[in-house]
């Protein structure tokens, strides 16, 4: 459904977004397509393996996936899926037991011919239309639904951390607004409509370290790879346009396997709380400081956005395909 604007600056956001969103799922489009004029190019192992490369990004990530599992590609076929949960646009294809894919996580589906076997490998695809790099939503749920999907997948979560989170993100029943005297809250001098991460208790502060510091990996290929109940096929590789370009055969990109996106990310951290400061809007206080968690590269907040405000958005720290740099001769 459409979103309808609540004033002038919310209709340039929703504009912004909406043209970012096409903007990525036309170089999906465009990927895809440049993939099946490479069918029949035979891709053999290469001793180059780098990670960031520049040209053609359809022919750099086969010879990629060539490199990465040692298989010679003889030929392939590719499939835009990346429109299909946002706008219903994208190819029409089923899973093996024939049913219709209307949902993915991957954004680009190939179908490879090896010498000895058919492979099908989802790619998740990020783009970035700037100058220089910026942030990368990767995941966009609600506190509970969070939790749940880490319960859903063998990681307990306590009532406590649960609580602590939809506090974090402002549900109904566990805003300041809902558990505060008036007289508290003007006291307070924040937001009354959510928590920030250090007003959770202590032990649902405690607990979140502990959750994420014991399962890092874990979590992250959750963040990866799962959005969809029974996605067929959740991506096994990352391919990120890195910035603006103006010849498509002369790309940035970024490429890994989840594997190595995700020891990656651990390698650069654990679980950390950085500081920052609200400068501008409506509850801006300099002199009051926040604590804002992340893990690896990833980064996690409350969205704030004017329809789904209390939703729990994690993204990929701006640029941290060159951060990486000194960690890729490690895996």
């Amino acid at each position: 459904m459409a979103q309808k604007p609540t004033s002038k600056a919310h209709s340039k956001q929703i504009e912004a977004r909406t043209v970012g969103r096409k903007k990525g799922h036309k170089f999906e489009a465009l990927l895809a397509a440049e993939i099946n004029k490479l069918n029949g190019t035979v891709f053999t192992p290469t001793n180059n393996t780098s990670h960031l490369s520049q040209g053609n990004p359809a022919h750099n990530l086969l010879q990629y996936i060539s490199n990465n599992q040692n298989i010679v590609i003889k030929s392939v076929k590719a499939s835009w899926l990346g429109g299909l949960a946002t706008s219903g646009l994208g190819d029409a294809i089923t899973d093996d037991n024939g049913n219709p894919i209307t949902k993915s996580k991957s954004d680009v589906l190939i179908k490879i011919q090896t010498p000895d076997a058919t492979k099908t490998i989802g790619i998740s695809v990020k783009t970035c239309n700037k100058k220089t790099p910026t942030n990368d939503q990767m995941f966009f749920t609600t506190a509970r639904a969070f939790c749940q999907l880490l319960s859903n997948n063998g990681i307990a979560v306590s009532e406590e951390a649960t609580a602590g989170l939809s506090m974090f993100c402002g549900d109904a029943g566990y805003r300041p607004a809902d558990r505060m005297s008036k007289e508290a809250l003007v006291a307070r001098k924040l937001d009354p409509n959510r928590y920030y991460w250090e007003e959770m208790s202590k032990k649902a502060q405690n607990d979140w370290n502990k959750i994420i510091s014991d399962n890092q990996d874990r979590i992250s290929l959750l963040l990866f790879q799962k959005a969809y109940k029974d996605d067929p096929f959740p991506p096994e590789y990352l391919l990120h346009q890195t910035v603006k370009y103006t010849d498509f055969y002369d790309c940035e990109t970024a490429i890994f396997s989840m594997n190595e996106i995700i020891k990656l990310s651990r390698m650069h951290s654990g679980f950390v709380l950085s500081e920052y400061r609200i400068y501008k809007g409506t509850y801006k206080n300099k002199d009051i400081v926040h604590m804002a968690p992340r893990f690896g590269f990833i980064q996690f907040q409350r969205g704030g956005q004017k329809v789904h405000p209390t939703q729990l958005q994690f993204n990929l720290k701006s640029g941290y395909f060159y951060i990486l740099k000194d960690y890729f001769d490690k895996i």
